[in-house]
């Protein structure tokens, strides 16, 4: 059973989101909050695998609530979905900065949003298409004077930085194989040791190193 924490200041929002997840076969509401610090406070009292976190909440925001959460060691295991309205340039990126898992709109049908749940719990990560394209603006507009390399990046392979670069283009492990002429368990291999290698949480941190690395 995945166990879901909502985190929203609306308590319509919450009770629309508790209303999908318990109605959803193999998840449960593990609490609410209605802000950042009691988002943080339930999620080590809860320990969910899986934290729906909005943004804009009074007290500290979602952003700062997610840092928090995630910094905390006994909340390895806990997944975070920033759901928000807004999708702007700094909250993308700063929401996986932050260590998010995920990034998707509060217009996703509830549908997309039960599979995000799923996807992200089993070790997945998932960005809404639209904010793919925002994240690669961000970058590709920067001075590359903001490159900030990863301190490990030296002990990826020639491959391996070839395949963080592919992740961090959005590319899928079937699409790199296909790219690269592998298999496709050689291409999940690959991204496994980069993951390894670089300490990333899961795949989306692992585009934010991409990114910061100058490896897109």
């Amino acid at each position: 059973m995945t166990s879901v924490l909502l985190v929203d200041d609306q308590e319509l929002v919450r009770m629309g989101l508790r209303t999908l997840v318990e109605a959803t076969p193999g998840l449960c509401v593990a609490g609410e909050a209605a802000d950042g610090i009691a988002a943080v406070r339930e999620a080590a009292r809860s320990r969910p695998d899986v934290v729906l976190m909005d943004i804009r909440m009074p007290g500290i925001d979602g952003l700062e609530a997610t840092r928090r959460l995630l910094a905390d060691p006994d909340l390895t295991g806990s997944k975070v979905i920033v759901l928000t309205t807004f999708e702007l340039d700094e909250y993308v990126f700063e929401a996986l900065r932050a260590g998010a898992s995920g990034f998707l709109l509060k217009n996703t049908p509830p549908e997309d949003l039960v599979e995000a749940i799923r996807t992200v719990a089993q070790g997945g990560a998932l960005l809404a298409p639209s904010v793919t394209r925002t994240l690669i603006r961000e970058f590709v507009e920067q001075p590359r004077g903001r490159l900030t390399p990863h301190p490990q990046l030296g002990d990826l392979t020639d491959r391996e930085r070839e395949v963080v670069g592919l992740v961090g283009q959005g590319l899928s492990n079937q699409e790199i194989a296909e790219r690269l002429v592998v298999s496709p368990a050689t291409a999940r291999t690959h991204v496994s040791r980069s993951m390894i290698k670089l300490g990333a949480r899961d795949r989306a941190q692992l585009v934010v190193f991409a990114y910061q690395s100058g490896l897109v």
